[in-house]
């Protein structure tokens, strides 16, 4: 190491703190859940739900929450000014995390262009977009397995685990289009051992940065 890179690192703390910002994507059955908690202990990252992000703050009752509730009370979308605002208030909760894996956001190229607006201001930006492929009999078979034990009604019924797939895919594919163009999405083949899957992903995200 030289005596003008040992100056900066000591006097830019930034440059040592590249952060790895992973969306990841994976279609019901996928292997996401296992994937996330995978790159969670390999990279000691932030994962950050939707899902999760929904619930804590609906039942806290938070100012956000509160407005899901009655977007959702009334039958309707909850926008994406609110979904943005709750996904913001957990990076911000955040501020010394080495990395974040968004799950299940961006969802649009709205969300997509508010994460990078986002993220720039932090002055990082998403590493690289990982979407598990995997065929649609494999998933269908997968997810009434599960059905088996999990009770959801909706592992039980083909036809809502095929409407679940397609609208997976309809919602993520303009998204995994935008990061394409600028060479960060990786479509990663989903069938095998979780080891071998892992590896892909690993392999992917090490070429992004």
């Amino acid at each position: 190491m030289n005596i003008i890179t040992r100056i900066i690192r000591i006097f830019v703390p930034s440059y040592n703190k590249k952060m790895i910002n992973i969306v990841l994507f994976g279609p019901p059955g996928s292997g996401k859940g296992t994937q996330a908690d995978l790159l969670v202990k390999e990279y000691n990252i932030l994962h950050i739900s939707t899902g999760d992000l929904f619930r804590y703050e609906m039942g806290n009752n938070t100012p956000l929450g509160l407005k899901a509730k009655e977007y959702m009370a009334k039958g309707e979308l909850v926008p994406d000014s609110v979904t943005i605002g709750m996904l913001e208030n957990k990076v911000n909760a955040n501020p010394d995390a080495a990395g974040i894996i968004f799950d299940g956001f961006p969802r649009n190229i709205f969300q997509a262009q508010s994460l990078d607006t986002f993220l720039s201001k932090k002055d990082t930006m998403v590493t690289c977009l990982i979407a598990l492929d995997v065929p649609e009999e494999e998933l269908v078979k997968r997810l009434l397995n599960r059905g088996k034990s999990s009770g959801r009604a909706d592992d039980n019924d083909e036809t809502i685990i095929r409407n679940r797939i397609k609208v997976y895919n309809s919602e993520t594919k303009p998204v995994f289009d935008h990061y394409a163009e600028k060479g960060k999405s990786a479509l990663i083949h989903g069938v095998g051992s979780i080891e071998e899957i892992f590896t892909r992903i690993r392999e992917a995200v090490a070429a992004s940065h």
